[in-house]
């Protein structure tokens, strides 16, 4: 499976992705010290750049794109201005999958954007002819102690005659709105499993009658029984976490330490993104 990699960083996705078996072919950076990373660990892996400069007509297609596109927009920990930061490069993402429209799109970023922009970028592939699955997968999960929650989205295209079932979601004038994905992300969701109610100004899961339906295959109207991507747990050693060590919290001497200490806050972790890639291949065989 070949990968188109935008806002490479420093390889955390391609890394990742490239363990669960797939090939890197193409990477975009713009950051000086995260291309001479990309160089030295991918010197065959052509750089295209600048995504907003891309003509995406003179790349060749590819079976996935992945991306963490910048998080300052959505972060917790920001101005959260949204599409108005000039930040924002969404739209250049889905340029991306609209041009090449690859079988698969990874996507990750911060948890603040489930609350911010998260609805126009499921909208977006949508539109585009795309469904999507998401879950927050913290980095304890594949062993690390500490969090570092981030928000991955699997996305590929619809399938024929599916069906969105609407349910009434009170906001107002009694609009119906698009079947919720519910507890178990199940964005189909032909089976209106996730249906939601409102209780005062809470939505809260529809009690279900009693059924037989398997929750380890996500439904669609064509009654195609595909497996779920099982996310993974955080395990219960990460809740006791050993003491840090009494150590210097200047690393005095190291090169290129702001760099480095900025790809590596930047970076996805390898082991998460390889997890997610191995589920897609899965999917995909």
């Amino acid at each position: 499976m070949n990968v188109l990699s935008l806002f490479s960083g420093i390889g955390g996705l391609d890394l990742g992705l490239e363990r669960a078996g797939m090939t890197v072919v193409a990477q975009c950076e713009v950051d000086p010290y995260c291309c001479r990373v990309l160089a030295k660990h991918w010197p065959h892996v052509p750089n295209l750049g600048d995504v907003t400069t891309i003509d995406w007509s003179t790349v060749p297609d590819v079976d996935l794109i992945c991306g963490g596109y910048p998080c300052q927009p959505f972060s917790l920990a920001g101005r959260r201005q949204g599409a108005d930061d000039v930040r924002h490069l969404w739209p250049y993402v889905l340029d991306a999958v609209r041009h090449l429209r690859p079988r698969w799109v990874l996507l990750e970023n911060v948890p603040g954007h489930l609350s911010l922009g998260f609805g126009r970028v499921l909208g977006d592939l949508a539109e585009s002819g795309y469904d999507a699955e998401w879950d927050c997968i913290p980095a304890a999960a594949v062993g690390a102690p500490h969090r570092r929650d981030r928000v991955f989205i699997v996305a590929y295209p619809q399938r024929d005659e599916l069906r969105v079932e609407p349910v009434a979601f009170g906001r107002g004038r009694g609009a119906a709105v698009a079947g919720d994905d519910g507890p178990a992300r199940d964005v189909a969701d032909a089976d209106d499993a996730g249906r939601v109610e409102r209780r005062g100004s809470v939505a809260v899961p529809a009690e279900q009658p009693s059924t037989e339906r398997s929750r380890e295959a996500v439904p669609d109207a064509n009654r195609i029984r595909r497996p779920r991507l099982e996310w993974p747990q955080e395990p219960e050693l990460a809740r006791s976490w050993a003491v840090e060590p009494d150590v210097g919290r200047v690393a005095h001497g190291v090169p290129a330490r702001v760099d480095r200490l900025r790809g590596l806050g930047n970076a996805v972790v390898p082991q998460v993104a390889e997890h997610v890639g191995r589920l897609i291949l899965e999917a995909a065989a």
